[in-house]
């Protein structure tokens, strides 16, 4: 009898987590307010394993002044792709101070990998071309960064 009573529960409490995981899905991530100069910047925040992961695939679209800023664990050399992602990004890597180390543009769809020139410790997601129409290069640093 309590076998029975075991392998009914286990199926009640793996329906239960995907449940809460589904729920969990569809919960907006968290923004932070970022600064690139004059240009304000709102960016949802990506700082676990899953939405990392998840980053900005299947969004059609993504407004004139927002992006997302993924938050690393540690330092590391960063890389992003496209898959599943439908619209053109550009990436910044950024240090632990929040400066950037480099920018790459990427294209929808593409399994081909951007990479951080050095250890980073963030990368900012915005629309292809965000950053070169605004001026904004590798060295320069953006406010608002979240402390560690």
């Amino acid at each position: 009898m309590r076998n029975a009573k075991r392998q009914g529960l286990l199926p009640a409490f793996f329906i239960s987590l995907l449940l809460a995981a589904a729920a969990a899905l569809g919960q907006p991530l968290p923004t932070v307010q970022l600064s690139a100069g004059m240009h304000l910047i709102r960016a949802e925040v990506a700082a676990d394993f899953a939405t990392r992961a998840r980053g900005l695939m299947h969004r059609e679209s993504l407004g004139a002044n927002t992006g997302m800023l993924f938050v690393f664990e540690q330092p590391e050399i960063q890389c992003m792709w496209m898959k599943n992602t439908l619209i053109p990004l550009s990436v910044a890597f950024l240090d632990e101070r929040g400066a950037i180390i480099n920018i790459a543009d990427m294209e929808p769809h593409s399994e081909r990998t951007h990479c951080a020139a050095r250890p980073a410790s963030y990368a900012l997601e915005m629309n292809r071309g965000w950053f070169a129409v605004r001026g904004i290069k590798p060295g320069m640093r953006l406010g608002g960064i979240p402390g560690r």
